[in-house]
């Protein structure tokens, strides 16, 4: 392994290899195999990245070339985009849920040289596709199941074949990735990161090694998170798509430049006994997540002994106090809080807090999108340090931060020290700093659009100040509502109340031109089927549940309670309930989860003219 140290600019490889050359046996990352957690020291970590880099140019990859990752969060994932930093290429993140039209669609667009696919699955929605990737050489799949033995296909190569290659080169060319890093520039592309795309195609946001140094240096190296600093003492679980630009910064980025040991869950399902075995200190989740987990304890609660159900049930009324007192401080703890906190941490919050994984968390994160307030006073009445962040791809996630100590919950926080931010006259939030991208793929009609001639970007969110220090975000200048008495209405504020409660999965408020707001609203699932079995409701399938008569009532029910939260234009006066769950695959949904409103809007149309044409609840 090479350990010169010398580099002209940091990137997050170089910044990989120097901890392993200073931290050699330290632990870098954990993943299972088998049900047993494995360790993977820094040495290790780099090699292995390193020989991704050998292999890569082994292939004839150059500086710009573009190199695809198809995975799951794990090991590899890591490898082959440090690798690929590594010798000046461009990594391009896929969701494992991209249905082959939009892998044909990402891969094209980005023109993709090499394909790291996690299995089967993914290589086979490469393989349909590939008539439309001209660029496309290889295919490295990881896990050799069901392709190593009926795949006979010249641009196929497996994970131990790549590796094999990368340590021919190695041997032939010990300096040749140590070559190219000393060649880095800060203006180049380090990775293409692709919008979510609700209202069009996904486009590629190209982030420069220059953007994602800034991005380290803002959060980590000056504290714009975390009090104190990450360091290597911290634990995360990564869990979300590592092709997001906020899980590439607390899982890759985090790691490379802090030192913090990594867990990847073994699946998305897993994400709940994962966060129990890990007992992570810093943990970074979307709206959803934090839901979900709430939706949990709900149900938890309520099936509990009569004991249990009474303590937690109490225990959990003083967790509301105490989140309302944190809420008016700021997040600082006063005498009452703290003594109110300890007796709750014998009798409920620390058996609670291991149940859910949070016991040891002492920095929470919700960003990617709006989050409803009583969300956040739950997780931190119960002890969990909450703060709603905000930043986006194109300016590398770096807006602004509730800091510890200084939360207002309902905003999105302060702006970081460095960052311009202005509101214009129209609402729009715009921001403009040294992480503000280069720009889009292949589409500089957007980028012009997207970023003014002086820098400032486009954020195509709607903020206002609150008390002039943070920043509230009310929605996105495209969603916003004009009903046709020419009101303004934000809908994701009531959307996001329609969503505390444990029962709503989905809520997507409509009223745009209309004379009132109406809302399609789709069930959590496992939560309402608990509460209908307990109630001997009997149902087969979620479409059957939806359209039971006593569910329909019990979402009527919250939305009457969250009606008396608005003025009358801003009340939703029908609803119709969604027949199916959402889903990325049928096009309802974005990779992130993020509802596509067009998509609804034609798929579920006969439901909203229903409700406009005089149809009864």
């Amino acid at each position: 392994m090479t350990t010169t140290t010398s580099v002209a600019t940091k990137t997050v490889a170089s910044r990989v290899r120097d901890r392993a050359a200073a931290h050699p046996d330290a632990v870098a990352l954990r993943a299972k195999d088998f049900g047993i957690w494995q360790e993977v020291t820094w040495k290790e970590y780099w090699a292995s990245a390193e020989l991704v880099g050998h292999a890569l140019l082994a292939l004839g990859i150059d500086p710009g070339d573009r190199v695809a990752i198809h995975s799951e969060n794990r090991r590899e994932w890591l490898y082959a985009d440090i690798g690929t930093t590594a010798v000046r290429a461009i990594t391009v993140g896929l969701y494992p849920t991209n249905p082959a039209g939009e892998v044909a669609y990402l891969l094209s667009h980005s023109g993709a040289r090499v394909l790291v696919a996690e299995d089967q699955e993914q290589v086979d929605k490469a393989l349909a596709v590939l008539d439309a990737l001209p660029d496309l050489e290889k295919i490295v799949y990881l896990e050799p199941r069901g392709i190593r033995h009926r795949y006979d296909h010249p641009k196929l190569m497996s994970w131990e074949e790549f590796l094999a290659l990368g340590a021919e080169h190695r041997d032939a060319h010990p300096d040749a990735v140590e070559h190219r890093m000393r060649q880095v520039e800060p203006d180049d592309v380090l990775t293409l990161i692709y919008t979510s795309g609700t209202t069009g195609p996904p486009k590629g946001a190209m982030l420069t090694v220059a953007n994602v140094e800034y991005a380290i240096e803002t959060l980590v190296e000056g504290g714009g998170f975390t009090s104190p600093p990450p360091s290597p003492k911290d634990v995360t679980l990564s869990y979300l798509p590592l092709c997001h630009v906020a899980e590439r910064i607390f899982t890759t980025w985090f790691s490379a430049s802090a030192g913090i040991q990594v867990h990847f869950a073994e699946s998305i399902e897993t994400v709940q006994p994962n966060l129990r075995e890990v007992q992570p200190t810093i943990l970074f989740g979307v709206p959803r997540i934090w839901e979900k987990v709430l939706a949990a304890v709900t149900i938890g609660a309520s099936s509990a002994t009569w004991l249990k159900r009474v303590t937690t049930k109490f225990w959990l009324r003083v967790a509301d106090r105490i989140g309302e007192e944190l809420v008016r401080t700021g997040g600082k703890h006063t005498a009452s809080t703290r003594l109110k906190y300890a007796v709750g941490w014998v009798f409920c919050y620390r058996a609670l807090r291991t149940r859910i994984g949070m016991r040891r968390v002492r920095y929470a994160a919700s960003g990617a999108a709006p989050i409803a307030p009583e969300v956040l006073k739950f997780f931190m009445g119960i002890g969990v340090p909450m703060h709603e962040v905000y930043g986006m791809t194109e300016n590398s996630a770096i807006a602004t931060a509730n800091r510890p100590g200084r939360v207002k919950v309902g905003t999105v926080g302060e702006p970081h020290d460095g960052v311009e931010l202005r509101i214009t006259d129209d609402g729009e939030i715009q921001t403009r700093h040294a992480g503000v991208f280069k720009g889009y793929w292949r589409d500089e009609d957007a980028t012009r659009r997207a970023v003014t001639e002086d820098g400032w970007l486009h954020t195509g969110d709607v903020g206002e100040w609150v008390d002039g220090t943070h920043v509230r975000i009310t929605d996105r200048m495209k969603d916003i509502i004009i009903t046709a008495g020419g009101k303004n209405v934000a809908p994701s504020e009531i959307e996001n109340a329609l969503k505390t409660s444990p029962y709503i999965k989905e809520a997507v408020v409509v009223g745009d031109q209309r004379a009132y707001l109406v809302a399609l609203i789709g069930i959590e699932y496992d939560t309402v089927g608990h509460w209908a079995r307990d109630r001997k409701i009997a149902y087969t399938t979620y479409r059957d549940l939806s359209e039971k008569a006593e569910v329909k009532e019990l979402v009527q029910g919250i939305v009457t309670r969250v009606n008396e939260k608005f003025a009358s234009v801003e009340q939703v006066k029908k609803f119709r309930m969604l027949p199916k769950e959402l889903d990325h695959e049928d096009g309802e949904l974005t990779a992130t989860q993020k509802v596509k409103r067009s998509a609804l809007a034609k798929a579920f149309g006969d439901l909203v003219d229903d409700m406009y044409s005089g149809g009864s609840r």
